[in-house]
């Protein structure tokens, strides 16, 4: 049975993993040790060999990051990953300037930092895909069958108008989400991470709900959210996140994705926050309601369906349930109080760039019959969007033999200051 508003133990994670709990030994800044590193790069080989993908170029800093550690503020200039078949490291291609990044936070060994100049910057002459067009075919990697992450971000027409033509490529094989697929199973000190992250996100949510009185400006509440989630708890620092937080007052609550304002917050305003607790990039997002002054009795009778359905949904979880079983629970609920909805229920979560946490390879929906694994980790948001008001209540969970661990422990209801 699911163990209500429990943030995860990750030693008991690890038991219930049939695994014994270790703090790998990392050299330097790493966050990780070389032998994690090493088997995700052999994770992703493995499914582009299956796929028929000798080149994948990654452009997403999530991914980047992932499969080296490197980790800068330098993804608004062109960088890639560039994993062989064969090789046995992936080279990291970046800004001169930013390369130096890779000696503190990546893996790597040092002729796998390839920088170009810094000439090709914010020119109208040069690109340094041109840069990388050479150095693949340096290294003979043009020959084979490339793919890009072609629906990222990151990853734009003239990147790929460049790279395509010269490299003789008629066009590239689509390799978006082959990485992220990868991601999706968790080390134990990724769940770590996300556990810690997860208890940021209970103490930033609970310093918000605790200024939201009348008077207090929308930003002032924001601004103390952001302090908890940068200075984290005692034993552990957070930092910024990889988005805003979606964070809306009264009607403009009915919209989900919109921000806060600079206006006093007055009695009898919903608050609605989504946010996210960080740890080493690691997201752990939670959503909540805050209620200004004494809420009525069909605010809070909506969020206990919520939560309802939401832990309904969290019962499901186990390994081997299809994602869609987990909508089908959400949805038994609310029929039976009379509510509809009719977009998705969650997603998959971890590593967080801008502009967002999702790992984007499967909803929490019904149809999606993407499989759950041990250690598979998710954000079940089961927001409802009404007319005059928006009203959530959401968890990060990790997929375990024992059920749904959540990452956080916060209240599932109404929140009040």
């Amino acid at each position: 049975m699911y163990k209500n508003e429990k943030s995860v133990d990750i030693v008991a994670l690890a038991r219930l993993s049939g695994r014994a709990h270790r703090q790998p030994e990392t050299p330097m800044n790493l966050l990780f040790d070389h032998d994690e590193y090493r088997a995700r790069v052999a994770r992703t080989q493995a499914a582009m060999r299956i796929r028929g993908i000798d080149v994948l170029l990654v452009s997403n800093p999530a991914n980047q990051f992932y499969l080296t550690g490197y980790d800068g503020w330098s993804f608004y200039t062109p960088q890639m990953v560039v994993v062989s078949v064969d090789a046995e490291e992936p080279f990291w291609f970046g800004r001169k300037m930013d390369a130096v990044g890779a000696k503190f936070t990546a893996y790597l060994r040092e002729e796998n930092v390839i920088p170009y100049p810094d000439k090709y910057v914010g020119s109208d002459e040069l690109h340094p895909m041109d840069y990388l067009v050479e150095l693949l075919k340096e290294k003979g990697w043009h020959k084979g069958r490339i793919a890009a992450e072609q629906d990222d971000y990151y990853y734009t027409a003239k990147w790929n108008r460049i790279l395509v033509q010269g490299l003789g490529q008629g066009e590239f094989d689509d390799g978006f989400l082959v990485v992220n697929r990868v991601r999706m199973v968790k080390s134990l000190r990724e769940l770590e991470y996300m556990s810690q992250a997860g208890q940021i996100a209970t103490l930033a949510m609970d310093s918000a709900r605790q200024l939201c009185k009348p008077g207090v400006r929308q930003c002032d509440v924001m601004a103390e959210l952001y302090r908890v989630t940068t200075s984290g708890t005692p034993e552990f620092g957070g930092t910024f996140p990889c988005k805003p937080p979606n964070a809306m007052v009264g009607e403009i609550a009915s919209a989900p994705h919109l921000s806060w304002t600079d206006a006093p917050l007055e009695e009898g305003e919903v608050f609605y926050i989504e946010m996210g607790g960080i740890r080493h990039r690691y997201h752990a997002p939670l959503s909540r309601c805050v209620y200004v002054g004494d809420p009525p009795a069909e605010l809070v009778e909506t969020t206990k369906v919520i939560r309802e359905g939401l832990e309904a949904a969290l019962d499901v979880v186990k390994p081997g349930v299809e994602c869609q079983e987990m909508a089908h629970a959400w949805e038994a609920v609310i029929r039976r109080h009379g509510i509809e909805k009719d977009s998705r229920i969650g997603y998959p979560v971890g590593i967080g760039f801008p502009p967002t946490w999702g790992e984007l390879t499967c909803s929490l929906r019904a149809g999606d019959t993407t499989v759950m694994e041990e250690n598979m980790t998710f954000h079940c948001i089961p927001a409802l969007w009404l007319e005059k008001y928006g009203l959530v209540v959401s968890e990060t969970f990790a997929v375990t033999e024992g059920g749904a661990q959540c990452f956080a422990s916060c209240p599932r209801d109404l929140l009040t200051a």
